[in-house]
């Protein structure tokens, strides 16, 4: 397989991925189909004020397994198959006790968590619901994600897709289940939400029970240095899939305090949506190459990494273009679908995203260049660049445009955030 020219490893392992993520992902926005066709606009507004959560949750999942992948994966290369086996299952272990720890503080301190992320009084009651669900379930959600990047570095990316695939298949058949049969509400499509990843986990654990590759279910060697080297290895992606968690959470608290209130929160509820799609994209095929990118850091092979990083960029390229201008001339529909009868919010939620995201054609080479530094183990360039576009220049943007242009320039900050991090990085 990894023997194949650019277009074919990119079809082979790539598009899996991005697929896998982009269905994945739909789960996310099904919930807010639903709730703002059943709920409204309070209610939409509440669940978005518990999608930086979700993020945070999948960004946790990634620190841990994206860096055993890269040690896994290099180790293959340089045919060490027991070192990859001890990444594995050390990588596992922590990933367990992290989400065990999550689950049960999380629920402790649910309402501070609530109000922390931007809950009003109007919409705590709602929040807090759909975080307990969420917090409950935390821990199949981070091995959904786990498990789905250890297949991909044991070479069956598409076993990962079809895993990602039904979990999300399942949980829109439960919304819809939860909310109109049963009328649920909120909780409703909460429960649906926290459900999903566990068929997810079903369908990814056969392949490492029975042994159907080369990594298997062990005690690992306990230690320190290398449980150290995953974590360092992992933080850039943590940062790149936590960015879409925090990006929200600084527009949400920045829109609440510029006055927008709930029009403005439910607007970037459904432009949060179009920038999972979008994101998911990119994080997708870089996800989805990191495996070759670090076997061929481990067999040597610098310039066949090049080719297939020169392909890529090219890739991303044109597909950052489509995306903008889908969303400057298509993206009306989309928005529809989530709040058909107020055209308020559509016209107001419609002229903010083509301000949002017209840098966006940026965003695909920063991730690029990020996953690319991090797979051949070079975790400080990633890291730094990871933290660029996502705590650093995000927060610092939103300050100065609204206290230099108001609040209606803060629709254009993240566009500037993609264009300065892409520079750093070229």
């Amino acid at each position: 397989m990894y023997r194949e020219k650019p277009f074919t490893l990119f079809v082979k392992y790539a598009l899996p991925q991005m697929i896998g993520l982009l269905l994945n992902s739909v789960y996310l926005i099904v919930d807010g189909m639903f709730i703002g066709n059943r709920l409204g606009r309070d209610a939409m507004a509440a669940a978005a004020v518990s999608v930086p959560v979700v993020e945070i949750l999948i960004a946790l999942a990634l620190a841990v397994s994206v860096g055993a992948s890269i040690i896994i994966s290099s180790a293959f290369g340089a045919g060490d198959t027991r070192k990859a086996n001890n990444a594995f299952n050390l990588s596992l272990l922590i990933a367990l006790a992290g989400s065990a720890s999550i689950a049960v503080l999380g629920n402790l301190y649910i309402t501070q968590i609530a109000a922390g992320l931007g809950a009003t009084a109007d919409t705590m009651d709602e929040a807090v619901t759909y975080l307990w669900y969420i917090m409950t379930g935390s821990p199949f959600l981070i091995l959904s994600f786990a498990f789905s990047s250890y297949a991909r570095a044991d070479n069956r990316p598409k076993l990962a897709m079809w895993a990602l695939a039904i979990g999300s298949a399942s949980n829109i058949l439960l919304d819809y289940v939860f909310m109109y049969p049963l009328d649920m509400g909120i909780a409703g499509a909460a429960l649906a939400t926290a459900l999903g990843p566990i068929f997810s986990v079903i369908i990814l654990l056969p392949h490492f029970l029975r042994g159907k590759g080369m990594l298997r279910f062990a005690m690992p060697a306990l230690s320190g240095k290398m449980a150290w080297t995953i974590l360092l290895l992992g933080a850039p992606a943590f940062v790149m899939e936590f960015s879409i968690g925090i990006v929200t959470l600084f527009y949400n608290i920045a829109i609440s305090r510029a006055g927008l209130g709930e029009l403005g929160l439910a607007a970037y509820l459904t432009i949060g949506y179009i920038a999972l799609i979008i994101l998911t994209v990119f994080l997708g095929i870089a996800q989805g190459v990191q495996p070759l990118i670090s076997y061929f850091h481990g067999t040597g092979e610098k310039r066949r990494s090049r080719e297939l990083l020169s392909f890529l960029f090219k890739a991303v390229a044109v597909l950052g273009v489509a995306m903008s201008l889908a969303v400057a001339f298509l993206s009306r529909g989309f928005i529809r679908v989530f709040t058909p009868g107020d055209e308020e919010l559509i016209a107001f939620t419609h002229e903010k995203a083509v301000v949002y995201f017209a840098g966006f054609v940026f965003a695909g080479g920063c991730i690029l260049v990020i996953t690319y530094f991090q797979s051949i183990q070079r975790a400080a360039p990633a890291f730094v660049l990871a933290v660029l576009r996502s705590v650093v220049l995000v927060p610092v943007l939103l300050f100065l445009f609204q206290r230099i242009w108001g609040a209606e320039s803060l629709w254009a900050a993240l566009s500037v955030v993609e264009f300065v991090t892409c520079a750093v990085a070229v």
